[in-house]
């Protein structure tokens, strides 16, 4: 196995090139973003997350990576990953214990891998570190050391945070590292959501965390008083040569008796996915911040769970799905910035983002409902209002269109698994949606009814804004109106929404 891998490593071919790619799964993605005080937005770094998603005989492995400081680890680690758990390492008659004890080899594995291919440039940085003379000094010679020591960090810097899904024998494994974030997603009989978070995130936020950090002789007060550490929330991630190597140089770091910052994953499962209906969430810390900068953090699980759900009820791929949620998050991003609301210095600037949902038993059929969705769910458009609001709705509404006749809207729910961390309340959009049980469609007109678009059974694709086409066509309106009034008035016969 050894052999084979380093065959791999040392391939120009990518690792996953021969792997499929799982058809049950989409993912959506968008680059970080910085707005300007005319709303206008510019990246301020290339894309630094990574994922991956693939099907083999006996499992399926997907994952979701952060990466910073460049892409450089968040990549080795989706293609080393893969390697180290795709390649007959997994089977069928392997116990719980088995996966969870070949999950974390495979990340230790893969950590040391890493380092192995910085090494030379770490001893040369060492070595150049050396040959600088004390003081300032301009002369050639010092000039040239020190343009070779900034591309040698810009080299060996950077880490990355990992989520990763395994399902084998129909069971779910979730194994992280760092500040990504798993959901699971049920559907219960009654036609509502079940929204489980998998697992906590490695900050000082976590009491097990400080716990363990504590345990190394480290100040559970300082530690959740700086917050970042190095530059990064996370106290579990992969790569970061800094936090590894050279934590003694770290003020809060400094009296840990060994390494405190590690790439262990947390693991939980396996988890049976039999009779199960819904979806798994995979989510980048960067996707997970916006939303909770944009709405505050208590109900970012319900809401992306609930517009998940609307997608799925809409489009007719899990790829254009994923795509447009990130998309909406996006927008709700921005339009908080753009509205001077209360969380609109939250929101100058966000990370890159990616979303991959996974479908189980979840069927995706273009013009028919969904298991979780009674009726199709638009984004409104709502004008801006100077009035300062605390409700996330008030940023966040739909437009629920019935399929025809009197239908039931489904609510999400929380639901706690055993050792997870429970996720409570109602979101916004379902609490919008489903505030009354039953809607009737119901229309009507006069004449020939030629004011309204014939749509047919086909639902409405929304445009590059996320808007549908209006229901009602005001055109024969405007013109008639505008020919009555255009006397006296100086008004064109040619009117209508500006």
């Amino acid at each position: 196995m050894a052999a084979q891998r380093r065959s791999l490593m040392q391939s120009h071919q990518s690792w996953t090139d021969d792997l499929p790619l799982c058809q049950l799964c989409g993912v959506g993605s968008a680059p970080n973003c910085v707005y300007g005080p005319d709303g206008k937005g510019t990246q301020s770094h290339p894309n630094e997350d990574g994922h991956f998603r693939f099907s083999t005989e006996s499992c399926f492995l997907y994952g979701v990576f952060n990466g910073y400081d460049g892409s450089r680890v968040a990549s080795f680690v989706s293609q080393c990953l893969t390697a180290e758990l795709l390649l007959g390492q997994l089977s069928t008659g392997h116990t719980d214990a088995d996966v969870r004890r070949i999950l974390s080899q495979a990340f230790d594995v893969v950590e040391k891998s890493y380092f192995e291919t910085i090494d030379d440039a770490l001893a040369e940085k060492a070595n150049l570190q050396t040959q600088l003379p004390e003081g300032v000094c301009l002369s050639a010679q010092t000039q040239k050391i020190a343009e070779r020591l900034k591309a040698l960090e810009k080299e060996v810097s950077g880490g990355a945070t990992a989520i990763v899904a395994l399902i084998l024998n129909n069971k779910l494994y979730i194994a992280n590292v760092g500040t990504n974030r798993a959901l699971l997603c049920k559907t219960t009989t009654d036609g509502q959501n079940q929204v489980i978070q998998i697992g906590r995130a490695h900050t000082t936020d976590n009491e097990d965390e400080l716990s363990r950090l504590a345990q190394l002789g480290l100040d559970q007060v300082r530690l959740r008083q700086t917050g970042l550490i190095s530059g990064q929330s996370s106290t579990r991630r992969i790569g970061d040569y800094k936090v590894k190597f050279n934590y003694t140089d770290i003020d809060v770091l400094s009296a840990a008796t060994q390494k405190p910052i590690i790439a262990e994953p947390e693991i939980h499962g396996g988890q049976s996915l039999e009779g199960v209906t819904g979806f798994l969430l995979l989510m980048s810390e960067g996707l997970i911040k916006a939303l909770e900068s944009a709405h505050g953090p208590e109900q970012v699980n319900q809401e992306m769970v609930a517009m998940v759900a609307a997608e799925l009820a809409q489009q007719s791929s899990l790829e254009a799905a994923a795509q447009s949620v990130v998309e909406r998050v996006k927008r709700l991003h921005h339009d908080v910035y753009v509205s001077g609301r209360q969380r609109a210095s939250h929101c100058s600037r966000h990370e890159d983002m990616t979303l991959l949902i996974r479908v189980i038993n979840y069927t995706l059929a273009d013009g028919s409902l969904t298991p979780t969705q009674g009726g199709r769910i638009y984004p409104v458009s709502v004008p801006y209002s100077n009035h300062q609001s605390t409700s996330k709705t008030s940023v966040m509404l739909s437009l629920v269109m019935p399929a025809q006749g009197t239908l039931t809207n489904g609510s999400n729910t929380a639901s706690t698994l055993e050792g997870d961390t429970p996720t409570a309340g109602q979101s916004p959009t379902a609490t919008l949606q489903s505030s009354t049980t039953h809607t009737q469609s119901s229309s009507s007109s006069s004449g020939d009814g030629s004011l309204f678009r014939q749509r047919g059974s086909q639902a409405a694709q929304p445009d590059e804004t996320g808007r549908v086409p209006p229901y009602v066509d005001f055109t024969q309106f405007y013109r008639l109106w505008g020919s009555d009034h255009s006397e006296g008035q100086g008004l064109s016969g040619d009117l209508g929404p500006q």
